[in-house]
């Protein structure tokens, strides 16, 4: 009896499955759950012609004009009104997002003392001042005399009065203090330097080793403005930086707060002593103008400093005897610094929206831009924030009106204090560390969204390339009719792909510039930087030239940067094309082919520099090689399979797989113990170097300090850094094979 149940039943259960897939697939499509076409529904093309024909560029000029208004330096009240501004927009009922808040950080930050301003002056043996540098830059507009405005310093330079004998150091690089030592005694001196070539705390923090007690740092006219040193030919009659104009910045090595390495700074959070902090100035540093700097430099004694330390005085660069010379008027005298400024923590506050997925909304797709600048930051960074709100307010309308919502969730970050270190991203990615590493797709920053109007320039990790490139051919240059911004990209900056030929040039992500670093290096997330910038054939600007300065205004960006907005436009419609791309696609829009190209690239460059050496050495290369070959056959596999594939109309966990795969491809080059000398530096394809090779970072850097040591330890190294860039290739090329 028990029997004839048992096989009643197993006929009934299998009769009732039959009739649900019966009635399954026997339903018309469109009679299905919503949720059904949802799952297979690729990127609509139709919705990106209407959010490329919305972006508007009298809404970014408008965005720009309100953000500049006062100056915004981190966690001052300008600060605050930027955090509002932001809220309120991003709360806005109609075009607004679904959900907006301020997240905050306690974090350390250095300031001057507006109550003791910061001086620099020539003091005789009398301690009689001679000369006096300016406090504060020449006003030309009402915004130059905002109360709000800083005084130029160097942030988190200690506080100090040291006095000596001037020398001109060059760009302050350890093999500029070298060069100077071998025949100067540089104990007890002054160094001033110029901007470039090292970074800003690494001028002081090399400089102390020879007992150097101060430095000056200015930007010289030949670096920035093409030789000019006239007001006449200098803003507000052009875009070059006038002569007292001064670039500020944060002195320090590191990004993220100082006092909670690999911790959020939140409010009980435990925190390293302030002397326990490395990679900031050890001496007393402070950035002057040029207009100073030339009345310093044109007096100083000594031999004459080497053919490329001269630059765009007319007057011969001397090393300093160390000291002015005889005929001088400043003869016999020093320079003195009374530095006073103070380091205290404070809240800063990140702003954070939201844009829910549909269909994934544990998968994020993040867009990024820091809000706080040094003083307006018209360009820096209000030109990437106006543009941010822009492509906001387009999307948060098309979702509060019902006409789209993104396959993945859009989270929208304007981050503060970047201008300290990067400061608001990276607290951010140490608070939700795990959760952005699993679930984060890719990361957008639009920093400077515009530097000038002659071409984009994007760097990227290399499976992005084809995203960009999809959504610049589809975005109007400014100025043309009928030309993209693609084909007037290729114009400007190109390279000859074995893949693809001549395509435009993708710069590689290899540094912290900006707000990727942490996204980049310490997640090992895909990510794109991106704006619209210069000819740079017709300068040689290291930067845009009112940099960091109190001339940075509306005023200065309307009028030379992009008169009309239109550059700025056209970046928000390709940054917001690839945002929609990278949101809205079934099948996630990165070319694992094009990575590999690049390691090809990479290890072509290895071969070549180093496999002799390395051979005389007993060092083999060939795991290198054949992780670079194993990581090609993976990526092509890939990309076959999924060309062979119907996605959208297999079962959804085939897509999510390649897109998991395709996703957590990057997480495959971290290695925490690779740069363990490097703060968040854990990607080994992408980290910093300073060797100035294109290729692997860890090897190039390994090898050129055995090179210079001949150490057997040092050799030892580039093995390692061999053997951890073989292994990372190689389990990036196992992310993109199959399960098993």
């Amino acid at each position: 009896m028990m029997k004839e149940v048992l096989i009643g039943t197993l006929c009934g259960a299998g009769l009732f499955t039959i009739g649900i897939l019966i009635g399954h697939f026997g339903i018309k499509k469109d009679s299905a759950p919503s949720w059904v076409n949802d799952v297979g529904k690729d990127v609509d093309e139709k919705l990106i012609q209407q959010f490329l024909s919305e972006v508007d560029a009298a809404q970014i000029q408008e965005n720009l004009r309100e953000l500049t208004k006062k100056p915004h330096m981190a966690t001052t009240a300008g600060d605050e009104e930027t955090v509002q501004f932001v809220l309120k927009r991003w709360q806005d009922p109609e075009t607004g997002l679904e959900k907006a808040w301020r997240q905050e950080y306690q974090v350390y930050l250095s300031f001057p003392n507006p109550e003791k301003p910061n001086k620099v002056t020539v003091v005789n043996q009398s301690d009689a001042v001679l000369f006096t540098v300016r406090e504060k830059e020449k006003p030309y507009y009402p915004e130059q005399e905002d109360p709000e405005v800083v005084q130029p310093y160097a942030a988190y330079s200690p506080a100090g009065h040291p006095k000596g004998k001037l020398v001109y150091a060059n760009q302050g690089k350890a093999s500029d203090y070298e060069y100077l030592n071998k025949t100067i005694d540089l104990r007890g001196t002054i160094a001033i330097t110029r901007y470039g070539g090292a970074g800003r705390g690494d001028k002081a923090i090399n400089a102390a080793v020879y007992g150097v007690v101060g430095v000056l740092v200015y930007t010289d006219p030949l670096d920035m403005n093409d030789g000019h040193l006239s007001e006449d030919k200098t803003y507000p009659n052009s875009w070059y930086l006038p002569p007292t104009g001064v670039e500020r910045g944060a002195y320090s090595r590191d990004f993220g707060d100082l006092l909670t390495p690999y911790l959020a700074a939140k409010e009980e959070t435990y925190r390293i002593p302030p002397e326990d902090i490395t990679g900031i100035p050890p001496i007393p540093t402070q950035p002057i103008g040029f207009e100073d700097a030339r009345a310093l430099i044109c007096e100083l004694g000594g031999e004459k400093a080497p053919s490329d330390w001269q630059r765009g005085f007319n007057c011969t660069y001397n090393l300093g005897g160390p000291g002015f010379k005889s005929t001088s008027h400043f003869n016999n005298s020093d320079v003195q610094l009374d530095i006073f400024n103070y380091e205290k923590i404070v809240n800063s506050s990140n702003v954070m929206g939201v844009i829910t997925g549909s269909v994934e909304p544990d998968r994020y797709v993040i867009y990024g831009n820091h809000r706080d600048s040094w003083v307006h930051g018209a360009i820096d960074p209000s030109s990437g924030t106006s543009v941010m709100l822009e492509i906001t307010r387009v999307l948060g309308r098309m979702v509060k009106q019902g006409k789209w919502r993104p396959r993945r969730s859009i989270i929208f970050g304007s981050w503060g204090a970047e201008e300290f270190g990067l400061i608001g991203s990276a607290e951010y990615t140490e608070e939700y560390f795990t959760k952005l590493s699993e679930r984060t797709v890719g990361y957008i920053n639009v920093d400077i969204s515009v530097f000038a109007n002659a071409t984009l320039r994007a760097s990227a990790m290399p499976s992005m390339q084809n995203v960009i490139f999809q959504a610049s051919k589809q975005v109007t240059a400014p100025g043309f009719d009928s030309t993209s911004v693609y084909d007037n990209w290729i114009r400007y900056s190109n390279r000859t792909s074995p893949t693809h030929g001549v395509i435009p040039r993708v710069g590689y992500l290899n540094g912290a510039g900006s707000d990727y670093a942490a996204f980049v290096h310490y997640l090992g997330i895909a990510s794109i930087d991106m704006s619209y910038t210069y000819d740079r054939s017709k300068t040689n600007a290291r930067i845009y030239p009112a940099y960091h300065t109190a001339y940075d205004t509306f005023d200065y960006a309307s009028k030379y940067i992009d008169p009309g907005f239109v550059s700025h436009q056209a970046v928000g419609r390709t940054a917001g094309n690839i945002l929609i791309r990278l949101a809205d696609s079934l099948l996630l829009p990165f070319n694992c082919g094009d990575y590999a190209e690049s390691l090809e690239a990479y290890l072509n460059t290895a071969v070549t520099l180093y496999e002799a050496k390395l051979k005389a050495k007993n060092i083999s290369m060939e795991p290198l090689k054949h992780a670079v070959a194993n990581f090609r056959k993976a990526a092509e596999q890939l990309d076959k399979m999924i060309q062979d594939s119907d996605l959208a109309n297999e079962t959804p966990l085939k897509v999510r797989k390649i897109n998991d795969q395709l996703m957590l491809m990057d997480r495959a080059f971290l290695n925490p113990l690779a740069f363990t000398h490097e703060y968040g530096f854990r990607h080994v394809i992408w980290a910093s170097s300073s060797s100035g090779k294109a290729t692997f970072p860890g090897i190039a850097d390994a090898f050129a300090k055995a090179e210079s040591s001949g150490l057997a330890t040092d050799w030892q190294k580039v093995h390692y850094h061999l053997s951890v860039a073989a292994q990372a290739i190689e389990g990036a090329a196992d992310m993109l094979s199959e399960v098993i």
